[in-house]
């Protein structure tokens, strides 16, 4: 490094005033950025969120050819460290760092966003990037409400860019082709599929409202967020857990599984949703299930998932997958490969990929191989003007199920939806918490 550890993070707090959420920008559009010299050659990337899967994140991106991570933004700085190592280890070369992401939109030789920050703050960056004429990398979900994805779908719309869904399975060969077969009829007509997701975490405990730790920009991490103090069992994974800035087991990996069933299916809206569950394993502060089951209902065809955030136990011998069963047999998807049976249980058909993945409850990578296919798709997209396979009307259809799931939890009932757009019928109740509220200026505007 060129600076020490200190000196590059006293750079990055210097000047973090909060800026307008909805002001600011130059208004570059995409087609604008298009017209600049070396728009077909370098990418100059910014990655928002490193603590965990932003600095997996930044390293891939910092491997790939032609692609420079021009900046590392995160609001802890023991996280933009991490950040800044990943890029030095993978290209030998160190970024500018920035606490506040948004000072640096107006930088015109910045390409793309990558947006790895907590939920809550998932498409409000990225429509902010939109209207700085940025193309976007979000991770998954990319809303924390039904509302926000239908905004990402008009930002990108109104401004013309790219947004890709961290959905990485949709750029895994070996999956789209067990998915190509079922659509051939591998299995015949099928009407049921199967997600699920298992996992051992243990409890958080009652947190302590307490100082915010040195080194925390706390208020602009809570950014959109309504205001809450802070406690000591909140940052850094378990924010998952509250409804005020996570989503829950259901979408924090949910998201994938529901992506692949869409996908497979060729399903964009269900017309039912029922959820039961709770938090059963431990009395603590925890707010969403830990162990919950949603079923969705499209003509023809029941959905499942069933999500178990404490109790490991594997289902087909795994932690995680889908299953689908049609009238002459099911086909089974794991990460990156498929196994197919008849009916009278005959194994018919087995492909394997020869990508060598992670441990499967990883939650920062599922394999740099595997992530690095989806992050070079997202780069080829921004080249030749492509939309991306997990773009954001599908980014906002795979979330909506898993937001509708939890809303049916969180009111008790199933809901009855319109199969054209997805929305709540008839309860009031349940159609209050399509949006959030947001802490005051910090609305999202497109």
């Amino acid at each position: 490094m060129r600076d020490t550890r200190r000196s590059f993070l006293k750079k990055a707090a210097a000047g973090s005033a909060l800026l307008a959420l909805e002001g600011g920008f130059s208004g570059l559009t995409a087609a604008g950025y298009r017209r600049t010299s070396g728009a077909n050659s370098l990418i100059r990337v910014a990655v928002f969120g490193c603590n965990s899967r932003g600095a997996s994140l930044a390293g891939t991106f910092a491997r790939q050819s032609g692609t420079e991570v021009k900046y590392i933004c995160d609001v802890e700085e023991n996280a933009l460290k991490k950040g800044v190592d990943a890029v030095i280890g993978a290209a030998g070369k160190e970024p500018r760092t920035e606490k506040d992401f948004r000072r640096i939109l107006n930088d015109k030789d910045l390409d793309a966003l990558v947006i790895a920050m907590p939920d809550h703050w998932h498409s409000p960056a990225t429509i902010m990037g939109c209207a700085a004429g940025k193309h976007v990398y979000v991770e998954k979900p990319m809303s924390h409400n039904p509302y926000e994805g239908e905004l990402v779908i008009r930002a990108v719309e109104k401004h013309k860019t790219i947004v890709q869904v961290g959905t990485q399975r949709r750029s895994w060969s070996v999956l789209a082709q067990g998915l190509n077969e079922l659509k051939n009829g591998i299995i015949g007509r099928v009407y049921m599929a199967k997600a699920w997701y298992a996992n051992t975490r243990g409890p958080i405990g009652v947190g302590r409202t307490v100082p915010v730790p040195a080194g925390l920009d706390y208020e602009l991490w809570q950014g959109p967020a309504p205001r809450k103090p802070f406690r000591d069992n909140l940052i850094h994974y378990n924010w998952h857990w509250f409804w005020n800035w996570g989503t829950g087991e259901a979408l924090n990996n949910g998201t994938h599984h529901l992506d692949i069933i869409r996908w497979g299916l060729d399903l964009d809206y269900p017309s039912k949703v029922s959820s039961a569950g709770g938090r059963y394993h431990y009395h603590d502060d925890w707010e969403v299930p830990d162990t919950q089951i949603i079923t969705w209902e499209v003509p023809g065809i029941t959905i499942t998932w069933e999500g178990r955030s404490c109790n490991g136990g594997l289902v087909d011998n795994r932690s995680h997958g889908v299953i689908f069963y049609g009238e002459q047999g099911t086909l089974h998807t794991g990460d990156n490969s498929y196994t197919v049976f008849d009916n009278t249980n005959k194994l018919v058909k087995e492909v394997k990929s020869d990508v060598i993945i992670s441990e499967s409850l990883n939650t920062t990578s599922p394999g740099e191989a595997l992530d690095a296919v989806h992050v070079k798709d997202f780069l080829d997209n921004i080249r030749n003007g492509r939309t991306p396979s997990a773009d954001a009307q599908n980014g906002h259809k795979s979330a909506l199920w898993l937001h509708l799931g939890n809303i049916s939890q969180r009111v008790g009932r199933s809901l009855a939806l319109d199969p054209s757009n997805g929305h709540i019928t008839g309860d009031s109740e349940a159609e209050a918490l399509w949006r959030r509220e947001y802490e005051n200026g910090w609305q999202p505007l497109v």
